[in-house]
């Protein structure tokens, strides 16, 4: 029985010393099985080299100036499967020089599948205009290397300024509306673009204009307010930059030519009246705006050294277009009738308040109850500013100027030059028009009338 057990005991012991070794068999089957299947999946050296190419190359700024410092960014992408080893990038150029370490990027390193390297120069442009193909290039460790040629454009075109909206002249002490235009030729745009305005005796708003961004063959205006109280030139400095590193400048300069608005309003007062009322005048009269453009807001009043009363101490016309005219009313008391001064004032577009004094002789008008002979010499001023004006005399209380038919002599009762006296032909001709209709529409029944008979 013992023999038995020992027989199959190592029976046993051999049955798993053969397991064992099958098993070891096994595991070094598949390992040289993987190995084989892996290193059918490598590429050589210059296929690995095909998978890497340049992506994206931006050029800052844009274009150059002639002798300008920018920068080139060139990004290199590997869409293979496997990493390569690249080294030396650089820029080769005779006309376009790297400024500083010529080889920034000697030190080798693996590009790795789907990864993206950013290789950055700085480089500086020729003095000549023209374009240029500065040459990248990138080196393998196991292969050849990698050429890429960059255009690169050197451009001498600067950006030009100037006036395009100023007044004929400027008012003193008046709001004068200007426009600075900025025109970018250059085929690359600019950026950064501070415009300064610089005076003395001179309000100019805003202080300061910015423009982040001017796209190359484009312009920009941009607008100003000056508001001048003495004879000076405005100066724009204007600053801009070509890029990150360049920076360049420009000025314009406005002369400021004071003298009359030829388009401003001209207030006329002819046709006066005056009437002693026990102590307190009474002036009637008319106001016509001769110029060419509308006074916002007029009034009127008598100055120093008369005093106005009420109930007319001042007299609101409104607002009085071009050629128009208006009746207006004034009471007030004076020692002296010789110099009396009527001050018209209004608005103009702008809002800014003017005024024009005109100085008259009332003694003939009380006298004879109408006409006389009156005197002039008007100022006119704008915010706190004055300019001279011309003096004249004239002889009939009718004036040199006599109010037309304009709205306000219609609804604001005209003057003795005009009101309703001056549409009587535009009634009678109406009243006409009229009868003659009424007889067109009734001209069957007036013929057989006239038949019958």
């Amino acid at each position: 029985m013992k023999k038995r057990i020992g027989i199959f005991s190592c029976i046993l012991l051999l049955l798993l010393i053969g397991a064992a070794s099958a098993a070891a068999t096994s595991t070094s089957t598949s390992t040289g099985t993987s190995t084989v299947s892996a290193s059918t999946t490598t590429l050589s050296p210059e296929q690995a080299l095909a998978q890497i190419s340049v992506t994206s190359v931006t050029l800052d700024p844009p274009v150059f100036y002639p002798g300008e410092s920018g920068t080139v960014t060139v990004q290199v992408t590997n869409s293979g499967t496997q990493s390569v080893a690249l080294e030396s990038a650089s820029i080769l150029d005779p006309d376009i020089a790297v400024v500083g370490n010529t080889n920034p990027y000697n030190t080798m390193l693996y590009l790795g599948p789907g990864n993206i390297m950013t290789y950055t120069f700085v480089v500086k442009a020729t003095d000549t205009v023209g374009t240029y193909f500065p040459l990248f290039t990138l080196a393998s460790r196991d292969s050849g290397s990698i050429r890429y040629p960059i255009q690169l454009e050197v451009e001498s075109n600067d950006i030009q300024a100037g006036i395009s909206l100023e007044p004929a002249v400027f008012g003193v002490s008046t709001d004068n509306n200007v426009n600075l235009s900025i025109v970018n030729p250059r085929d690359g745009p600019v950026s950064t673009i501070v415009v300064t305005p610089e005076a003395d005796g001179v309000t100019v708003s805003p202080s300061q204009a910015f423009v982040s961004s001017l796209a190359g063959g484009s312009n920009v205006q941009i607008p100003f307010d000056i508001i001048p109280t003495t004879g000076t030139n405005v100066t724009f400095h204007i600053t801009y930059q070509n890029g990150v590193m360049n920076e360049h400048s420009t000025d314009v300069v406005l002369p400021l030519n004071f003298g009359v608005d030829k388009s401003a309003v001209v207030p006329v007062i002819n046709d006066l009246a005056l009437v002693d009322q026990g102590g307190i005048y009474e002036l009637t009269g008319d106001v016509t705006n001769a110029g060419i453009t509308d006074a916002n807001g007029l009034v009127l009043m008598v100055g120093p050294p008369a005093v106005p009363q009420q109930p007319y101490s001042n007299y609101a016309v409104g607002s009085l277009t071009s050629d128009d005219f208006s009746s207006f009313t004034l009471t007030f008391t004076a020692n002296d009738l010789s110099n009396v001064p009527i001050i018209t004032q209004w608005k103009d577009a702008n809002g800014n308040s003017l005024s024009s004094t005109t100085s008259f002789d009332l003694r003939s008008l009380v006298a004879y109850g109408t006409g006389g002979t009156r005197s002039s010499s008007g100022s006119s001023s704008a915010a706190g500013g004055s300019a001279a004006g011309s003096s004249a005399a004239a002889t009939g209380g009718a004036g040199q100027y006599r109010g037309g038919g304009g709205l306000g002599g219609i609804f604001g009762g005209g003057g003795r030059g005009g009101g309703l006296a001056s549409f009587y032909p535009v009634i009678a001709g109406g009243i006409i028009l009229v009868i003659a209709i009424v007889l067109w529409m009734k001209r069957k029944w007036i013929l057989a009338k006239l038949k019958k008979q």
